[in-house]
């Protein structure tokens, strides 16, 4: 029987004598982080996890990453995290600890800017204290807003329409000043639409409430969900419907990987787009979801949602020709298949 963990509690204690380079995941027991730290541990790093568990999952970290530290605790309790910096030789930090629902930071800005802007400061400033300073951000494409250009490139003006992306620009504004002041590094990552699933099964998406496209049409195809809205059928687009670009968990944590090991590497900082340069419409998701699944997916049509525009779908050249980053997972049925197959190992 796995030991229970409380605040602040740590279980499965690394090596000390190793000489891998140890990583401090936040979030890492999210969809992303999770991906992320077993990418880590399969290119032999050792990984630290701190995940305060609000949204993470416990069980999916004591079957699959058995193996991993976990510290569980909060980035803005600067005694935990000043801690578990003077405890380990902690050489990098990749960061995914942050509230990422749209319409919730529309309705609680300040529980938002709270977590995903003071939270990370205190976490930058513990760093900084400790000697740390090689950082990975998850940031997003919504920094953009209403794109200008499509596909979006990293010099695109930064327009955030929502207290989500807003906060996410805050930090990399600050990830910016840090670096011209005190030399601290970072690589930032705007990724689109996180997508599928490890293809194993043995990871997957697990939001609660579910706000992501896919998960909601699988949940539909399993029967946890009668339908599946589609927000606006009257967009500028061949089918109506908006284009977003999905791209493969399993691409965007092996991108954190290879920004990791630029820094380490003494790279200086950037920002990186991290997409598949193509658009799927909401109707050709559901499509595919039926071929995959080989079921019915009701789906109702509803007005547009605020804010939401046409088309989003990023360039990512500039990933691709810096850190050679190359996503191997770009079909959209193939993503929907690993996606498929993890729902029905958690859910089915």
């Amino acid at each position: 029987m796995a030991r229970p963990l409380g605040i602040a509690s740590i279980y499965k204690v690394r090596n000390m004598t190793s000489d891998q380079p140890t990583i401090l995941v936040t979030g890492g027991a999210g969809y992303i982080g999770s991906h992320t730290v077993l990418a880590l541990k399969n290119a032999n790093y050792d990984v630290v996890i701190l995940d305060n568990l609000e949204h993470g999952h416990r069980d999916l970290l004591e079957k699959v990453l058995h193996d991993v530290e976990l510290v569980v605790g909060d980035i803005s309790d600067r005694s935990l995290v000043d801690n578990l910096f003077a405890s380990r030789k902690i050489d990098a930090v990749i960061h995914f600890a942050a509230y990422i629902a749209v319409g919730e930071s529309v309705s609680d800005p300040a529980k938002y800017y709270r977590n995903n802007v003071s939270g990370t400061l205190t976490l930058l400033e513990a760093m900084m204290a400790a000697n740390v300073n090689k950082f990975v951000f998850s940031s997003t494409c919504a920094i953009y807003g209403e794109p200008k250009i499509v596909p979006i490139p990293e010099e695109h003006p930064r327009y955030p329409i929502s207290p989500y992306a807003t906060s996410k620009l805050m930090v990399e504004e600050i990830l910016a000043d840090f670096d011209r002041a005190y030399n601290f590094k970072s690589v930032r990552f705007r990724f689109f639409n996180a997508a599928g699933a490890h293809p194993e099964g043995i990871l997957g998406e697990d939001h609660h409430p579910e706000t992501h496209l896919i998960p909601l049409v699988l949940q539909t195809a399993l029967g946890r969900r009668e339908s599946v809205s589609i927000l606006g059928t009257d967009y500028p687009t061949p089918d109506g419907t908006g284009l977003r670009d999905y791209i493969h968990v399993n691409d965007i944590a092996a991108a954190h990987i290879l920004g990791l090991e630029y820094l380490l590497g003494g790279g200086d900082s950037q920002e990186f787009n991290l997409g598949n340069g193509c658009g799927f419409s909401v109707r050709e998701v559901i499509e595919s979801a039926k071929q995959v699944t080989g079921r019915d997916v009701k789906a109702i049509e509803c007005e547009r949602r605020p804010g939401d525009p046409p088309i989003l779908v990023g360039s990512s050249n500039k990933v691709k020709t810096i850190l050679g980053w190359k996503p191997q997972y770009p079909d959209l049925e193939e993503i929907i298949a690993h996606a498929w197959q993890w729902h029905q190992y958690r859910h089915g």
